[in-house]
């Protein structure tokens, strides 16, 4: 009887354990998992987010640069080859944006990106130098109002852009700290079931030794 007993005790530990150990083997894959979306989210932060920040700040730099060569701001400059420098800067935001638009985008950096590419290509393309200034009238203020606004809307569409990017940032932040949290509740779950797998395994070593003695 006691013979019977203990062979079923020992298969009870026996279960205990295959269990325990399928639990720690499906828990090592969720640890896995876990730090591979870590992996991602960080991954997209900077790709995303970071890099992208980069971005806005050189496009808004080549913006303001087309903005002062509209207004006429330096004197002493020579406004000769004005057009070609313009054209240049818009080149040089073209292929920005280019790369913004490959990057992973929500449907408001979409949108945004989509509204700042068509004033670039559309509304601030200068052909002409007369329609900024001639010898008998001087700087033409209406035409350069014109393109200032067209600018601050241009501008308007990059802080948006920024905006989103903190505001994504923050998600993704946030996001990789639910992870984290969620593996440390997983490593305490871990700690427990080694405290099982340890008694289980004492009462199969040395609690039927007691019983025999």
């Amino acid at each position: 009887m006691n013979e019977n007993n203990t062979r079923r005790k020992k298969i009870t530990a026996l279960v205990i354990i295959g269990l325990l150990l399928l639990l720690f083997y499906g828990k090592n894959l969720t640890e896995r998992q876990a730090f591979k979306n870590i992996s991602n989210t960080f991954t997209e932060v900077y790709n995303d987010r970071l890099v992208v920040e980069g971005y806005i700040f050189r496009i808004s730099e080549n913006l303001f640069r087309i903005q002062k060569l509209v207004d006429h701001c330096n004197i002493n400059y020579d406004y000769s080859k004005v057009i070609e420098e313009i054209a240049e800067h818009e080149k040089n935001i073209a292929g920005i944006v280019s790369d913004f638009e490959k990057t992973n985008l929500t449907d408001q950096e979409a949108e945004f990106l989509s509204d700042f590419r068509a004033i670039i290509e559309n509304d601030l393309q200068i052909k002409n130098y007369g329609l900024l200034y001639s010898d008998s009238s001087g700087i033409n203020n209406s035409q350069v109002m014109l393109y200032d606004q067209k600018i601050s809307i241009a501008q308007k569409d990059l802080d948006n852009l920024s905006k989103i990017q903190l505001e994504e940032g923050e998600k993704l932040i946030n996001k990789a700290n639910i992870i984290i949290n969620r593996s440390q509740i997983w490593s305490q779950f871990e700690v427990a079931l080694l405290i099982i797998l340890a008694l289980a395994l004492y009462f199969i070593l040395f609690r039927n030794k007691k019983s025999y003695s």
